[in-house]
């Protein structure tokens, strides 16, 4: 180092002497007369002016430190003692690995005090829910906080801000998105490490623009293996399988070949891709500084080791390819510098932390247990002697002391914001995430995610909307911009049970295609799925008293006609062709006799019957009635002949029918016919039903607010203040009619036991004249707020017609809705300026007449 700064020295006087040397050589040719071209020449350069670049860091922001609390300031014995030790550590460290970089150990606080980085973690378990389990945790920190990027990235932050003041302002860097998270974990019952070392460009500075957005991630679907079959000893043999062994591997090797060349393509054309989109090459790799989270296996029922991105809140594998080396790791207890080798990242390293050998820790007090030494048990037994006389003495070590952190506090509004300013947008790779607070948007959106073709995020594929407290319940949007399809979720609780709509934006009216699902518990119908064409409508049920399971309508064309149409005949609905139900088995009733299929041929004026089929049938009963001529008329006779009645019999045996039998079965099935196209048409009426809700739920988009939540629940918050102004008038009420409205005049005579005459009058005209001073001081009152509100409608009236032309939409709206309201305040202090002229000699004589009828001076007038 000593040789090097040597050379940099006498470079550097070695280019002062040439500098030197030229401005010598300068001045003995300015003695020299220039030419015109010279002299224009050296006019030129001279205009040509350099200033030298100067670096200024960027100044640290500075906190009040009145704020902070005394441990923020000092500290204490034993924190100082811990600093002479992590110094002693810190010097061992650079003597005996003179190429390592700097370890992050004691960094200045808010109040520009060391503290040792153990201290700074400040296990806290807060009372969300939402935020005991480590994925939680991960994402609030990830949304509630901004970014602030290492300046320089390849160095060591010289501050690290205490978790408590990191959840206030409400932004930090990796450190202190770390130290947080890491607090939170530990609190939680996590065993929970922050980790210093280096990591990609993309991952220091949170760039997820190569990266799929989490939500579009497909979940690893795990395959059963299926079960093979017991053959068993008198099973039936399955047929000798007669195909030619040759052909078939012939023909399995052609298909191996085809799926090889297709997954030969399928790679090339993702190398090809991930070339594309290869970021460019960084010029600190390797060396950019980074803090993440890592979680080890043991508590909380974790299964496996794994870090955590404190910028993103996701999870990272061991081997990730993201971090490219550790140079220490630490929580609230030691302190642990890793010892292996990371040339190849973080792969294939141990975090056995009670190893010595890969872990140097610092406090002897390891809290991991320590790897036995195979020779150790031999040393032992030599030492028996010795271990018999220390084995009552107990070696102190030096512990860890408590965190100098104050308490994290977190309010539920602030909790239920999440992001800063409640918003927060996240770009990936061809798509955007954007995140919003509950209750921010009116509508209820708590986030956007939205899915482009290309990477410019020019090209909008689809948008899934996530909403929350909607009084509608619905939870999730997705809208194909491609098809043109939109699939509604809603939560239950919703009057008609609605769990999912699908239909086209293009065509969201009755009539059209659409796909609706349904709580069929919270339903007396039992209906599941209702879909809908323009000519169709299929719909399914579940659990239903009458076995009914299907049912299908077969809609006509509407009649064309000319002239006005009627609105009766526009609500009728549909013309419908066809009708059929599908029922599951009843065991209470004989095969021939249960119902499996019923078809009603509306245009054809017929119905079908399927039976269901016996258990030792192969085929099924079936029958087929023409309906009569006069059957739709009300009150007529309906007549039967043998020739409107088919059937086809399993069992010949069976005796047939009888014809008052079958005339029975027919007006039982007219009046099914009749029951079914109600429904139909109940159906079509629900439809229209629920459009027309989700119009107007649309249009007013409502949201629930909760009774305890006093803050947004504007019918309660409103109660109370009604409550409290009528408290604060009845106090009022009895505080005037205990006071004596004679007792500060009565004051100024000495409180006199009786009055005189002259007493009398002067205490009348002075509480007379003290009235009529006050209406006046009260009617100029009024008048000067009059022509100050004048005033102030004159000038904003001026700056409109100067600003007329450069307005906006909004700055004009805001401009009217101001004019509005300043015009009614005029209006309302003219009306109040008037009513008090007309009342102020009303009062006059009130007062006069209370003084002629007051016990004290009625005597006297």
């Amino acid at each position: 180092m000593e040789s090097t700064d040597l050379n940099e020295g006498d470079v550097v006087q070695n280019d002062s002497e040439d500098v030197i040397k030229e401005e010598d050589e300068t001045e003995k040719e300015e003695g020299e007369d220039l030419t015109e071209d010279a002299e224009a020449l050296k006019a030129e350069l001279a205009k040509i002016i350099v200033h030298p670049p100067s670096y200024e860091p960027s100044p640290m922001e500075e906190f009040d430190q009145a704020e902070f609390s005394p441990s923020y300031k000092d500290n204490l014995p034993k924190e100082n003692l811990v600093l002479q030790y992590a110094e002693n550590f810190r010097r061992q460290m650079v003597q005996l690995y003179r190429d390592r970089k700097p370890l992050f150990l004691n960094p200045v606080n808010e109040c520009g005090v060391e503290k040792f980085v153990c201290t700074t973690i400040r296990p806290t378990q807060l009372e969300f829910k939402e935020l005991y389990n480590w994925d939680g945790a991960a994402e609030f920190v990830a949304d509630y906080l901004n970014i602030e990027p290492l300046k320089p990235e390849y160095e060591l932050p010289k501050r690290l801000i205490s978790p408590a003041t990191v959840l206030k302002r409400q932004k930090g860097n990796c450190f202190e998105y770390s130290t947080l998270l890491c607090s939170l974990l530990i609190g939680a019952g996590y065993d929970a490490y922050v980790i210093s070392g280096y990591a990609t460009k993309e991952t220091c500075l949170a760039d997820e623009s190569r990266d799929i957005c989490p939500l579009l991630k497909k979940k690893e679907e795990v395959k059963e293996e299926a079960k093979k079959k017991e053959m068993k000893k008198y099973n039936v043999k399955p047929p000798r399988d007669l195909r030619s062994k040759f052909e078939l591997k012939q023909e399995a090797k052609r298909e191996a070949e085809k799926q090889a060349e297709k997954e030969k393509l399928r790679k090339e054309e993702e190398e090809r891709i991930a070339e594309m989109e290869k970021p460019p090459p960084d010029p600190y790799f390797g060396l950019r500084v980074h803090a993440w989270v890592l979680v080890l296996s043991g508590k909380r029922e974790v299964p496996e080791n794994f870090f955590i991105e404190p910028f993103t809140g996701l999870s990272h594998p061991m081997d990730s390819s993201n971090y490219l080396g550790i140079e220490s790791v630490w929580n609230n207890v030691n302190y642990w510098v890793n010892m292996q080798d990371c040339s190849e990242g973080v792969k294939g390293l141990s975090f056995d932390l009670g190893d010595p050998t890969v872990w140097e820790y610092m406090f002897p007090n390891n809290d991991k247990p320590l790897l036995k030494v195979p020779d150790a048990e031999d040393d032992l037994n030599d030492m028996d002697d010795e271990e018999d006389d220390e084995e009552h003495e107990v070696e102190k070590y030096l512990d860890m002391p408590p965190s100098w952190v104050d308490a994290l506090k977190l309010s539920h509004r602030d909790f239920q914001m999440r992001c800063p300013h409640g918003k927060k947008t996240k770009v990936y790779k061809r798509a955007k995430l954007e995140k919003f607070a509950h209750y921010l948007m009116k509508d209820g959106l708590i986030s956007r995610l939205s899915v482009y073709e290309d990477r410019e995020l020019t090209e909008l594929i689809k948008v899934h909307e996530y909403y929350a407290h909607r009084s509608d319940k619905l939870t999730q949007r997705l809208t194909n911009h491609r098809t043109g399809q939109v699939c509604e979720n809603f939560d239950p609780g919703r009057p008609r049970c609605l769990k999912e709509h699908q239909f086209k934006s293009s065509a969201p009216g009755p009539e059209n295609e659409r796909i609706m699902l349904f709580y069929h518990e919270a339903r007396v119908d039992g209906l599941v799925k209702r879909e809908e064409t323009q000519s169709e409508m299929t719909e399914e049920y579940i659990n239903r008293d009458d076995f009914l399971y299907y049912k299908y309508v077969e809609f006509g064309k509407r009649a064309k006609k000319f002239g006005p149409q009627e609105t009766s005949t526009a609500n009728k609905g549909r013309p419908i062709n066809k009708m059929i139900q599908k029922f599951h088995r009843n065991r209470n009733k004989p095969a021939n006799e249960d119902i499996a299929e019923l078809i009603f041929h509306v245009a054809e004026d017929k119905i079908q019957i399927t039976y269901h089929t016996e258990d030792v049938r192969i085929a099924a009963s079936s029958r087929e009635f023409l309906k009569p001529p006069n059957w739709d008329e009300k009150g007529a006779v309906l007549t039967f002949s043998p020739e409107m009645h088919q059937t086809f019999q399993v069992d010949p045996t069976q005796p047939a029918n009888k014809q008052v039998e079958l005339y029975e079965m027919l007006m039982e099935l007219l009046k099914a016919e009749e029951k079914c196209r109600n429904e139909v048409r109940d159906s079509q009426n629900e439809v229209r039903s629920i459009l027309d809700d989700r119009t107007k739920e649309e249009a007013a988009s409502e949201l629930d607010i909760s009774v305890y939540d006093t803050e947004r629940n504007e019918k309660a918050k409103k109660h109370r203040r009604e409550l409290e102004r009528q408290q604060l008038e009845e106090k009022m009420r009895k505080q005037e009619m205990d006071i004596d409205y004679l007792a500060p005049f009565l004051a100024k005579i000495g409180n006199p036991e009786k009055l005189t005459k002259q007493q009398a009058f002067s205490l009348k005209e002075e509480c007379l004249a003290d009235l009529k001073q006050r209406l006046i001081d009260k009617a100029n009152l009024i008048q000067a707020r009059f022509e100050k509100e004048s005033q102030e409608l004159e000038k904003k009236q001026a700056w409109y017609q100067q600003n007329q032309v450069s307005m906006g939409k909004e700055d004009e709206e805001e401009y009217l809705t101001y004019c509005k309201e300043a015009i009614f305040r005029i209006h309302i202090l003219d009306l109040r300026l008037t009513r008090h002229k007309e009342q102020a000699p009303h009062k006059y004589m009130q007062l006069e007449q209370k003084l002629r009828n007051d016990e004290r001076l009625s005597e006297f007038f």
